[in-house]
């Protein structure tokens, strides 16, 4: 009886498989691997003596050693991911230079002219041309400088303010008003007052850099942390969070996807306001290099200037989505929206 009991209670609670007195019934059937399963074998006996035997199935046991095929099978992936991300790239860049060498060997002129328009392999040359001197080389270390800096206060102030006034109503009562007047006015409007503010050239072109990627992290911050849910904040409090706890190990976490939206944009804003403050007050940089091309009517250089700033800006939003990736492992690199 004792016997009988422990196997109803199996049956009922974990599903259970007795064994098969005849082993040739089910010979048809395909077997699974011997790893695929995890099986425990369970003894019932009566008084010691045993007098039935059955088997207990779990599920798939679970595989994670580095050696074993579904880490290879993760590992395979990943590299078909990667190699399927270059070559798609390169694809890419590969039909615009394409485009670009046959509108331009055949001066193409279909309302938009090609006549006057470098081919692929004169900027080429012009590479190889500007860097026998280190004033190109110049130019772009200058203007990396400067967008370090103006990106660098633009992150920190946007971030904290943002993250005040989302969080507090008073701080955004008192601030919002007077940043909602200087939102509008564009970076390159600046250029003016800020050769006047300012006692340098470089200070100004900086505080234009600042401008641009300023309101764009500081509204994204803001509403990061508008966003977050309630439930979240109310969790926190029941289990003893206070204010700061609650700032800088909720809030801010629970914004980051917010906030590194809005130093992607910044970034990209930040590139365009620095290189027309370098075209306008400039005197170095790669924005007073193409200007100065454009002066001299030298195509190719200002066509190298131009994907030079390119290269420059892809290289920084990289860096921000490395950047991403690190500080919040716990997304997903697909969106839920995204499709392969």
């Amino acid at each position: 009886m004792r016997a009988a009991s422990l196997l109803d209670v199996s049956r009922d609670r974990v599903g259970y498989v007795p064994d098969n007195p005849n082993p040739l019934a089910h010979a048809d059937e395909p077997l699974e691997a011997p790893a695929a399963r995890a099986t425990v074998t369970l003894l019932n006996s009566a008084e010691g003596q045993g007098t039935s035997r059955g088997t207990v199935v779990t599920e798939p046991a679970a595989v994670g050693s580095s050696g074993s095929p579904a880490g290879l099978r993760l590992l395979g992936a990943w590299v078909r991911d990667q190699m399927t991300g270059w070559i798609m790239a390169v694809i890419s860049i590969g039909s615009v230079l394409l485009a670009w060498h046959l509108a331009t060997h055949y001066r193409l002129d279909f309302y938009v002219r090609f006549g006057n328009i470098p081919s692929p392999a004169e900027v080429f040359a012009k590479v190889i041309e500007v860097n026998q001197s280190t004033t190109f080389v110049t130019n772009i270390g200058i203007s990396v400088r400067r967008i370090l800096y103006g990106f660098a206060i633009a992150a920190v102030l946007g971030i904290g303010l943002g993250l005040l006034i989302g969080r507090y109503r008073w701080f955004r009562q008192i601030s919002m008003p007077a940043l909602e007047v200087f939102r509008p006015i564009p970076a390159i409007a600046w250029v003016p007052m800020s050769i006047m503010l300012w006692p340098s050239n470089e200070v100004s072109i900086v505080f234009i850099t600042f401008l641009g990627a300023f309101f764009p992290i500081l509204l994204n911050s803001i509403h990061g942390v508008e966003a977050i849910d309630p439930v979240l904040l109310r969790a926190a409090r029941s289990l003893g969070a206070r204010e700061p706890t609650l700032l800088f190990e909720v809030v801010l976490p629970a914004a980051l996807p917010h906030i590194f939206t809005g130093l992607a944009v910044g970034m990209g804003v930040a590139w365009v306001s620095l290189i027309a403050a370098e075209m306008i007050s400039g005197q170095f940089g790669i924005g007073y290099f193409t200007w100065e091309a454009y002066s001299l009517i030298s195509y190719p250089e200002i066509a190298l200037g131009m994907i030079t700033i390119g290269i420059l800006g892809l290289l920084c939003s990289s860096a921000i989505r490395q950047a991403a990736r690190l500080a919040m492992p716990w997304q997903s690199s697909a969106s839920p929206g995204e499709r392969s």
